[in-house]
């Protein structure tokens, strides 16, 4: 397995363990910094709250009952052990961000492929909680993209209306992203659908549009993080694709279920990022372990 895809070594797992639904987060290496004085990892001058979003549409709510039911991080819920590992994995996403940024580490680090090897795994459940936890940054906002473009599912997770999305983009030059862009009543979450069906999903990515429109949302707040929910690995070629234009990718492992062949032939095939995770979800760990939430009275 490559070295820059791996799971946490048994020094990482005793900071990284977690107990409920059961997360692991593979820390990437710790990068060999230059002894020259290094650049400023400060927060980008725009922050919310020094200037507005480009994003300017209108705001939907997003169907709080229905993540509740679902087992979802909820906004304005109590602190719970969910939402505490995923403040874990942000962290650690937000540090290569910063980074990127910086001029240390991979490219576009701002961008962020949530992948698994096939359905069934979670990683639609995890890009939305990643997607929310970043959210509740003060000094950050999200973009979260369903690129999982054959099933589509963020807009049913969240209870946002359909529209045109990022297909749409991508098949008409004429037609603005910002325009697709779905504002939320979470502040600093905002949603781009997958669009239209189209069978040349892996060829409208693969063109010169798609870059250029990424580029744009990159460019646009220095304080954005843009989140993009792919397609199974194994099942669909855009997944391969959207590795080449991300800075980060998190390979999400359903424990007893991904086998390492598949693994390994996912990290393969996603090997356009220069930066990638494992996320190990379904872990049950010692009931004498670390149980995140209890801390605020609501882990029980």
């Amino acid at each position: 397995m490559p070295e820059h895809a791996r799971f946490p070594a048994l020094e990482e797992r005793s900071l990284l363990e977690r107990v409920a639904p059961g997360l692991a987060f593979a820390a990437p290496p710790v990068p060999k910094l230059p002894a020259t004085p290094q650049p400023d990892l400060a927060v980008p001058a725009l922050a919310r709250g020094c200037a507005p979003s480009s994003f300017t549409g209108a705001r939907h709510p997003i169907d709080r009952e229905g993540l509740r039911a679902r087992g979802f991080i909820v906004p304005g819920d109590l602190v719970t052990a969910l939402l505490e590992e995923f403040r874990l994995v942000k962290r650690q996403i937000m540090l290569a961000a910063a980074e990127s940024r910086a001029g240390i580490g991979a490219p576009h680090g701002e961008r962020i492929l949530i992948a698994s090897s096939h359905t069934g795994e979670g990683k639609t459940w995890c890009a939305v909680n990643l997607a929310l936890a970043i959210a509740a940054e003060k000094d950050n906002e999200v973009l979260l993209v369903d690129a999982d473009f054959a099933k589509p599912s963020v807009l049913s997770t969240l209870g946002l209306p359909s529209g045109p999305g990022l297909m749409d983009v991508l098949a008409d030059p004429a037609r603005a992203v910002e325009d697709c862009v779905l504002g939320t009543d979470v502040a600093g979450l905002y949603v781009l659908p997958a669009g239209r069906t189209t069978h040349s999903d892996t060829e409208f990515l693969a063109a010169s549009r798609a870059a250029q429109v990424f580029e744009r949302l990159s460019a646009q707040a220095p304080n954005r993080v843009i989140i993009f929910d792919s397609p199974p690995v194994l099942a669909a070629s855009p997944a391969a694709e959207l590795a080449s234009i991300v800075g980060q990718a998190l390979v999400v492992v359903r424990a007893e279920r991904t086998g390492e062949a598949a693994l390994k032939d996912t990290i393969s095939l996603l090997s356009g990022c220069e930066d990638i995770k494992l996320l190990l979800n379904g872990v049950q760990f010692s009931p004498t372990g670390r149980r995140f939430g209890s801390y605020y009275g609501y882990g029980g």
